[in-house]
């Protein structure tokens, strides 16, 4: 019988901890598959977060540096400034990127660092309960918002993808999703790219995947990837939202 699905080399042979229906497992699976069909996986180094996936390390079977919450682009920064010839990503969720870390991972765009992030939107801070998170929708119930999210109360949602587009130092921004196989597909093309822009030197890339969370949004898995499609791509539309394909031409030229 011919073998036609296997496991990518660099994704560990260990159980994932994620809850069932979780979109970590996939993404965790695409950048394995990116990196493995790309031949790059003796010089990529991964920042893993604090957060739902803050044990990623037992699952990239590449090198990876832990951060502090919210410190994985200061933490891609170094390692890039440090080891230029390797491939540097770092795997961020919602609370982790958009609340504490904000600061860190504007200025590491602003300065264009030559770093990849991945961006995990799942609307919620998954690991300490489903609290509130900077993503959280308008009218969505959380642990912290129980009567939904009150824009006089509690702000509007963070639109960090659109933020980040507006900085001189990113070159490609796109926000993806992960809640169906065609969102699936356009996701590993999307993290092809972002890779592929960093090998170049063009500068600061993220991608921005929705991710669903059906633990606490309480929903069934199936219910988490009807409610991204129909509900969370109305704030957070997908798509290419900044892409500077000539940027590396136009650094060497300045």
């Amino acid at each position: 019988m011919k073998q036609v699905f296997t496991r990518p080399k660099s994704l560990k042979q260990a159980v994932f901890h994620y809850c069932p229906g979780c979109g970590h497992s996939i993404v965790h699976r695409l950048i394995c598959e990116v990196i493995d069909e790309m031949g790059i996986r003796g010089k990529t180094m991964g920042v893993p977060p604090a957060g739902c996936a803050v044990l990623a390390y037992n699952y990239f079977d590449v090198d990876m540096l832990e951060a502090p919450h919210g410190r994985g682009c200061a933490v891609a920064t170094g390692l890039k400034r440090v080891l230029p010839d390797r491939v540097i990503f770092s795997y961020q969720g919602d609370g982790d990127l958009a609340a504490i870390g904000t600061a860190e991972t504007f200025h590491a765009a602003n300065r264009g660092e030559n770093i990849t992030v991945f961006f995990i939107n799942n609307a919620v801070y998954g690991m300490t309960g489903g609290q509130m998170a900077p993503t959280t929708l308008l009218g969505q119930s959380t642990t912290t918002s129980p009567p939904g999210r009150n824009a006089l109360l509690d702000g509007h949602p963070v639109k960090m993808s659109e933020i980040l587009s507006h900085l001189d130092g990113t070159v490609y921004i796109e926000r993806c999703a992960v809640n169906s196989p065609a969102r699936i597909l356009q996701t590993k093309r999307a993290i092809r790219k972002s890779f592929t822009y960093q090998i170049e030197g063009r500068g600061f890339t993220l991608l921005e995947v929705l991710s669903h969370c059906p633990t606490n949004w309480k929903m069934t898995p199936v219910e988490s990837c009807k409610w991204v499609e129909e509900t969370m791509t109305r704030h957070y539309p997908l798509g290419v939202i900044k892409d500077i394909p000539g940027a590396e031409k136009e650094k060497k030229d300045k």
